[in-house]
């Protein structure tokens, strides 16, 4: 927390959160850890007072008061044990709550930090796109964005979603846990579990527009884009190497390929956000 506090750049602010989340997973591993270890003395003591009360059964039959008597320094012993493992599953669940506290805080800490300094460089130095047109025939087009680098797909993100997100290289993070499948467009965070990464466009739209200060996306920025008749167009700038490439959310998938009134009203949207100010914009047709 003193590197997020002590400077006001954001690379080291968010390279302080994912220490942070690093170090939180591994805290909710040792405690997991620790109970399993609990849990597992407290059924070994168990099954191992049984199996000498057996053996005292066994080795003397006697009357039912003897074998009671010559039972209770082991039922003794049981209590004994148990209290103490009650004792320890009591501190440590304190020890969790106030660990999961303190990274809580520090985390709501980086969050506000990290959205502060983000509209600060919006409103003081606005990111600059340069819009590529490359037409397809007389009705079609692709469109792509000039590599943005720095804070810019950090800035653009909050622009585009209102919401920071998870990761500071998020936009240019190509890797992917299994090699026969293309990079998935959610990191495994923020509410989004393992099996969650690769969700069909109508999933992916639906995390997107979800209410949150982060959001875990990776190797995109979202935009949506107001259709004149109402509603709103999902669009994705994807990163391919020295571009993005601009495509539509179309059924289960995403659509590169646009129409020419696709292409305007993107182009049209991206314009309006340099009227205002918000977003220094060069457009080159080609």
């Amino acid at each position: 927390m003193a590197r997020v506090r002590g400077l006001e750049t954001l690379e080291p602010a968010y390279e302080a959160w994912l220490e942070s989340r690093l170090a939180h997973g591994a805290a909710r591993l040792r405690f997991q850890q620790e109970r399993e270890r609990l849990e597992q003395q407290g059924s070994f003591l168990v099954g191992a007072v049984r199996a000498a009360s057996q053996e005292r059964a066994g080795s003397a039959p006697a009357a039912e008061s003897a074998l009671a008597s010559a039972d209770e320094p082991m039922r003794d012993f049981l209590r004994e044990a148990e209290e103490k493992l009650a004792r320890a599953r009591e501190m440590l669940a304190k020890d969790e709550a106030d660990s999961e506290e303190r990274y809580q805080a520090a985390f709501e800490e980086i969050r506000s930090t990290v959205q502060d300094r983000v509209r600060r460089y919006l409103a003081s130095s606005p990111p600059r796109l340069r819009l590529l047109l490359r037409k397809v025939g007389a009705t079609r087009a692709i469109l792509h964005v000039e590599r943005v680098s720095g804070d810019a797909p950090v800035l653009l993100l909050y622009l585009f979603a209102g919401r920071i997100p998870s990761r500071y290289g998020f936009l240019f993070d190509d890797s992917t846990e299994d090699v026969s499948l293309p990079p998935a467009p959610l990191y495994p965070e923020e509410g989004v579990a393992p099996g969650e990464v690769r969700p069909e466009a109508s999933a992916l739209v639906a995390r997107v527009r979800a209410p949150g200060e982060v959001l875990p996306v990776k190797g995109f920025l979202p935009v949506f884009v107001p259709r004149l008749e109402g509603g709103e167009d999902f669009f994705r700038l994807l990163q391919r190497g020295p571009v993005m490439e601009v495509e539509v959310a179309e059924g289960p998938g995403f659509r590169s390929v646009l129409t020419r009134e696709e292409s305007e009203r993107f182009a049209g949207h991206l314009l309006r956000l340099k009227l205002e100010g918000r977003l220094e914009l060069e457009v080159e047709a080609g």
